[in-house]
């Protein structure tokens, strides 16, 4: 059986060890970012290796970029390889905020041709929860293999694109905004040095998908937040974004989960958007 969305705490247990598994702990934290890295040292999941969303799952910063650009595919097709990850290979990855982190090596992987791979719901706090066996000395070194994945930019949605269908006054992107509506309407903005959001975007909030537990609600529950916001718009139409293309892809899962396929990444996000100050940003609802 392949999983490609979610996966529970008693299936991965059930599969430690298995040589066709391979395992990413992604806890990660933007006001410190070797905090993660810290936690995966102290302790882990059996065998999980940890991945770094910006030295691993991220390209450099450029004065035109975002925050967190896409990684250069071959760079990250090594990486993949060097940690055991072939074309058969079933991916589980966590993180311990929700999957808000975990999310970005999901969407690297099938942006690259994987599907194979699944985000654990619950992440690490569900593991320890469930009082699931953990480890805390390193994962043993993998076996490496070639990881030969295609990155698929149709999945990309660019800031050039939206700019010109802003231009021309155009509506075939549906531009969905996974920052909090206090962080979208330009109340607050505790990251970037711009607040607002791109005119005529949308608001869906990452944390509208999970519940008070920090997993991801049922599949009706998720299709009745998204479908009114598509408004009979296919799934295709979503540039899911948020500040710097990472846990926008929240969002995409939880559209995959309710049976909403197809929805793309704006993988500069709102980090690269202000980057030039020409570029329109409106605020308020």
């Amino acid at each position: 059986m392949n999983f490609n969305t979610l996966i529970d705490c008693e299936t991965l247990a059930g599969r430690l060890g298995d040589p066709s598994w391979c395992v990413f702990d992604c806890r990660f934290d933007l006001a410190d970012t070797q905090r993660g890295e810290r936690a995966h040292a102290a302790t882990h999941v059996p065998g999980a290796f940890y991945a770094h969303i910006d030295r691993d799952l991220s390209g450099p910063i450029t004065p035109q970029s975002g925050r967190h650009p896409l990684p250069d595919p071959a760079l990250l097709c090594d990486w993949l390889g060097r940690h055991g990850v072939g074309s058969d290979t079933q991916v589980v990855v966590y993180d311990d905020s929700g999957g808000t982190m975990a999310v970005r090596l999901w969407w690297l992987l099938r942006w690259l041709g994987h599907t194979r791979v699944a985000v654990l719901d619950g992440g690490w706090p569900a593991w320890k929860a469930a009082a699931m066996p953990v480890e805390d000395t390193p994962p043993q070194a993998a076996s490496a293999t070639s990881f030969a994945g295609q990155p698929d930019w149709k999945q990309v949605v660019t800031t050039a694109t939206i700019a010109t269908q802003l231009e021309t006054r155009g509506a075939a992107i549906l531009v969905m905004d996974a920052r909090t509506r206090e962080r979208f309407r330009g109340d607050a903005e505790p990251i970037d040095p711009v607040a607002g959001h791109i005119p005529n975007a949308i608001n869906v909030p990452l944390v509208d998908n999970l519940d008070r537990n920090g997993r991801f609600k049922d599949p009706a529950a998720l299709h009745a937040l998204y479908a009114p916001a598509l408004a009979g718009r296919p799934a295709s139409d979503v540039a899911a974004m948020c500040g710097s293309g990472v846990t926008a892809c929240l969002n995409l899962l939880a559209m995959e989960i309710a049976g909403l396929q197809g929805g793309r990444l704006y993988a500069g996000s709102w980090s690269e958007w202000i980057r030039d100050p020409g570029r329109p940003v409106a605020t308020g609802d």
